[in-house]
């Protein structure tokens, strides 16, 4: 199979719900199965089933697996508890960002890496180079495993209706950024409280071999809640309003931490040296030259990624990611703009193919949940 024609194992599913498909990272992946607006609301106010499984999982395993993690990846994984998760970037000796990354700390030697789709077998071999003087395990398990999200405010429901009736407890009480092995649907997973729409959620790890039987467990259970399988055109929507990073917008081996607003990743208070913290370090304690800004626009019409941001005329920035929230009922977008034009509420205006519109700098992210008062918090 050509690297333009991957397939995950839940393809055919999606062919018999009538997907439109778009190539993403060398994977055919759901564009969306209705409306992408209607998928995108039925998130935000129901729950949304989405296929991951492009994205890659390295199981980083041995006695030294913590201390070489936090010399692969910036922040501190050896503080991280086990059954926890944390976002991180994994960087470049330059300080480029070669991916922002979630690790699982499975147990007290065992962490699960996950990667972005197009990224996941660069990762997976700058682990493995990094790992040269660690005694640890690097072992790419991305074609052996699968991961479908449930998002949205009735994810929780879903989950305990696949869920065994002794298992509701540690549902309920999973806690943001954690993860826990049970089963669904009578399937051994590994479920983990995050996601990348902005709502609570979960996504769970499943074996490849056995996915489309709890892909179709999980629609059955989710009728009752308002369930609908979801496309990446959605969940690119979600994740803008959420003010989230996309790996190739706001991220790149152009970019540091820093100027993306994720200095408090790069962990300089842990004594372990890490890959790139030679040129971090010394950027942690100084403003950058650009940052990563939320912008709204004035009026109705939309930037896009690569439009120019100016001020009188003159280029000042430009634009990573842009659309019409479906939320919040105006443009919105990211963009990169130099210093001097990055305090909230700086006007600037967008290139919209020859006509500058105005457009204000806003506070990220653009969305935000009411959260409940429970565990998820």
């Amino acid at each position: 199979m050509s690297e333009q024609s991957k397939h995950t194992a839940l393809y055919t599913q999606h062919e018999a719900h009538g997907a439109s498909f778009t190539d993403f990272g060398g994977w055919q992946m759901p564009l969306k199965y209705r409306s992408e607006l209607e998928e995108h609301h039925t998130v935000r106010k129901a729950a949304g089933l989405f296929d991951l499984s492009h994205m890659g999982e390295v199981l980083v395993t041995g006695p030294q697996a913590a201390e070489f993690l936090n010399y692969a990846l910036v922040s501190n994984l050896a503080v991280m508890a086990v059954g926890k998760a944390k976002y991180s970037l994994i960087c470049t000796a330059e300080g480029g960002v070669i991916d922002d990354l979630i690790t699982y700390r499975l147990a007290e030697d065992s962490f699960l890496v996950v990667p972005n789709a197009s990224n996941a077998p660069v990762v997976a071999e700058a682990l493995r180079i990094r790992a040269n003087s660690f005694d640890v395990a690097v072992e790419d398990q991305s074609e052996a495993t699968s991961l479908i999200a449930v998002q949205g405010p009735t994810a929780e429901a879903v989950l305990l209706d696949l869920a065994r009736p002794e298992d509701g407890a540690l549902i309920r009480e999973l806690k943001y950024y954690a993860s826990v092995e049970l089963e669904l649907a009578g399937l051994p997973v590994l479920l983990a409280r995050t996601g990348y729409t902005g709502e609570d959620g979960f996504e769970i790890f499943i074996g490849s071999n056995v996915a489309v039987r709890l892909w179709d467990a999980a629609l059955r259970a989710g009728d009752a809640h308002g369930l609908l399988p979801c496309g990446l055109a959605a969940r690119d929507s979600l994740r803008l309003e959420a003010g989230m990073p996309l790996y190739g917008h706001e991220l790149g081996l152009d970019t540091n931490p820093f100027e993306a607003g994720l200095g408090p990743v790069v962990s300089t208070k842990k004594a372990d040296d890490f890959v790139g913290r030679a040129v971090l370090e010394p950027l942690k304690a100084v403003e950058p030259a650009r940052r990563l800004v939320g912008l709204r626009a004035v009026g109705r019409r939309s930037a896009r990624a690569g439009y120019d941001v100016v001020v009188d005329g003159v280029p000042v920035g430009t634009v990573t990611s842009g659309l019409p929230s479906p939320t919040l009922g105006y443009p919105v977008a990211l963009a990169y703009v130099d210093a001097a034009h990055a305090a909230i509420g700086t006007e600037v205006q967008v290139d919209l193919r020859g006509r500058p519109e105005p457009f204000t700098v806003i506070p990220t992210p653009f969305y935000k949940r009411e959260k409940p008062a429970g565990p998820a918090q």
